[in-house]
């Protein structure tokens, strides 16, 4: 019973950990890659539908991004979107593709970019933690209806401990590796 807590405590966890790539992933760095796009959502004929899935991408430059969208008619609507997206993409479009050419990362515009990686890193952490209480409760559950020992319990709680110890510290390590990157000029 201990080991289903542990379990699902585990998985939920390792969820939260995919989070955290995706979302540095989406941090931009010095290099334009798809990824920094994968938020932008397109109305695309009245729903919104993720840029992903309407265009192709290609980088042939370090700062230039080509989409192609797959759906011509789809062009305008994917330029305004975009435009007004928070990622300071100015596109162009020559009428088979648009061209996206992101600006030169400032000093000031990369802490900015590494306080959101904190902040995301944080939120993962956070995510984590609620996990590991939500599994110490099932087991302090467990001990306190007799269905596991006290020495069990205590067991199952260190080995908690431990699995969010090495998730945290797997965020932490996401962290450093996504800062040296965004220091990286």
């Amino acid at each position: 019973m201990i080991e289903d807590a542990l379990l699902e405590a585990e998985d939920k966890m390792g969820k939260a950990i995919e989070v955290a790539k995706d979302n540095f992933a989406g941090i931009r760095t010095g290099r334009v890659n798809p990824g920094l796009f994968s938020g932008v959502m397109v109305d695309y004929y009245g729903s919104p539908t993720p840029l992903q899935q309407l265009a192709s991408f290609q980088t042939p430059e370090a700062r230039t991004l080509l989409i192609t969208p797959f759906d011509k008619s789809s062009m305008g609507a994917i330029e305004s979107a975009l435009r007004d997206s928070d990622l300071g993409a100015n596109p162009s479009n020559d009428g088979t593709v648009i061209r996206v050419t992101m600006p030169e990362l400032t000093a000031e515009r990369r802490k900015e970019y590494i306080k959101l990686a904190h902040s995301q890193g944080e939120d993962a952490k956070v995510s984590i933690r609620h996990v590991r209480r939500a599994a110490k409760d099932t087991i302090d559950k467990l001990v306190k209806d007799g269905e596991v020992g006290e020495d069990e319990g205590t067991r199952g709680e260190k080995d908690l401990d431990a699995l969010t110890r090495k998730y945290v510290e797997t965020v932490d390590t996401l962290l450093k590796a996504k800062e040296a990157e965004l220091s990286e000029v």
